[in-house]
């Protein structure tokens, strides 16, 4: 089935529109007459879409899940294969990501609007490095889920240094400096890990 502009239009003009009130205020003090109005929309068009704010912002978060998910996975989606050490800082996609939803992660990172958004963004990111990226060598002896959380807040602490500093490098830039940490920290020989994407939807 095709899908209707208009109603994407609509859509992410509501979406905008909740993220500059999110940069003024609470959210639960956020009104729909707002965010229409800041949307230059009516409410019918919103309650078309949305039966409240919770649904809207919902929503949002969702899209940006999914799309840090498919921004994460394109280095080595279509690869049965990945090894690290082939990687280039051309398919890291996950700041290209950030800087695409910039206006929210300065939101979130630098206020207590949606306390919970930080940890769930780190779970993500653990529950892909675990499904995805499984393999650890035996003599290793590395507990995977300790290595999945190592390595998810690490990346979210590059996100919030790269957020606190005002975005000052490019998303390529702050793709090099990602790979190059990882190649400087990893040995040649334990940097091979198997792709598995079909483990996590």
């Amino acid at each position: 089935m095709k899908k209707d502009r208009r109603i994407d239009k609509s859509k992410n003009a509501l979406k905008e529109a909740l993220i500059c009130l999110m940069n003024e205020k609470e959210f639960k003090s956020i009104t729909i007459t707002e965010i229409v109005h800041l949307a230059n929309l009516n409410r019918g068009t919103f309650y078309k879409h949305y039966p409240t704010q919770e649904e809207l912002l919902n929503e949002l978060i969702e899209d940006i899940l999914n799309d840090l998910i498919d921004s994460y996975r394109e280095p080595y989606k279509t690869m049965k294969n990945f090894e690290v050490g082939k990687m280039s800082s051309s398919s890291i996609k996950i700041f290209d990501h950030v800087e695409r939803y910039s206006r929210f992660y300065t939101i979130i990172i630098n206020s207590n609007v949606l306390p919970g958004f930080q940890n769930r963004v780190c779970q993500v990111l653990k529950e892909l490095v675990q499904h995805d990226l499984a393999a650890v060598k035996p003599e290793a002896n590395i507990d995977r889920s300790l290595l999945s959380s190592y390595n998810a807040y690490a990346l979210f602490g590059l996100i919030i240094e790269w957020v606190n500093g005002g975005y000052k490098f490019t998303p390529h830039q702050m793709a090099e400096q990602l790979l190059n940490i990882i190649l400087y920290q990893t040995p040649r020989e334990s940097i091979e890990a198997v792709a598995d994407t079909n483990k996590l939807s």
